[in-house]
């Protein structure tokens, strides 16, 4: 890498809706990643591949991604920040353009993420949130998903709610807080760690539900948790409710 070298940082967001994921895959399947990578490939005339905080699954949202790239290019950030949005589809948006030292990686120097999951419980279901929110047909009781909530916070094994086929080194992590809202017939779950183990906060989720519907005990959840057996937790809520909210980073000099 040369002195004329740029590592440019990117804050976007995104619908997911549309797409089967962040990650680049296959020709012809749409992706956040190939959208971004062939719009700024255009604008450099380069091959760029950029690096994202996470890779957010099909469905799923984003209001603050973070991703770097490298680039010889020397066109400001304030410029190529308004003509990516010029080519990228308007249901993605770059937020922030800055240039960032050689070693920052959007992945590998990540402090924290905080995660959102929307839910609608009980009543009609949602029409113009419909792409936004998991509609769940039943009432559930709030205060025992809260109660339950509270549960993990802190330093713990998360096995339980992981996905099988990940191939993590280890299954600790820590929660910095895990929030649960009820605004009427909308839940709100906001949730801050310092990783996150694949599908780890829809798995969450949907043992939640199984809480607010009464057919998980507080005192179950809490033994589930500690099996560290993802078939003594709950299934994996929809897609659709989750959202990177956002991605802190140590402060760099």
């Amino acid at each position: 890498m040369n002195e004329e070298t740029r590592n440019l940082k990117m804050v976007l967001g995104y619908e997911g809706t549309r797409y089967a994921g962040f990650q680049r895959q296959a020709t012809g399947i749409l992706t956040i990643q190939g959208e971004l990578e062939e719009a700024l490939s255009r604008l450099t005339n380069e091959t760029i591949t950029i690096h994202a905080a996470g890779r957010t699954d099909a469905g799923v949202h984003a209001r603050g991604q973070v991703v770097n790239f490298h680039t010889q290019s020397q066109m400001p950030c304030s410029k190529l920040q308004q003509a990516l949005n010029s080519l990228l589809p308007t249901d993605i948006l770059i937020q922030k353009v800055a240039e960032v030292p050689l070693v920052f990686h959007a992945r590998y120097s990540v402090q924290h993420k905080t995660y959102s999951y929307r839910l609608v419980h009980g009543g009609l279901r949602p029409l113009f949130k419909r792409n936004f929110v998991y509609y769940y047909r039943h009432e559930l009781k709030v205060e025992l998903m809260q109660q339950a909530a509270e549960l993990l916070v802190g330093t713990q094994d998360f096995a339980t709610f992981q996905a099988a086929g990940s191939m993590v080194k280890t299954t600790i992590r820590t929660i910095n807080f895990c929030k649960l809202v009820a605004e009427e017939a909308e839940l709100l779950l906001t949730i801050n760690a310092n990783g996150f183990l694949y599908h780890m906060v829809r798995n969450i989720v949907g043992t939640l539900i199984l809480v607010g519907s009464q057919r998980l005990s507080i005192t179950d959840f809490k033994a589930a948790l500690a099996k560290k057996d993802r078939s003594s937790a709950g299934p994996t809520a929809p897609a659709a409710g989750l959202c990177l909210e956002a991605v802190y980073y140590k402060k760099m000099e």
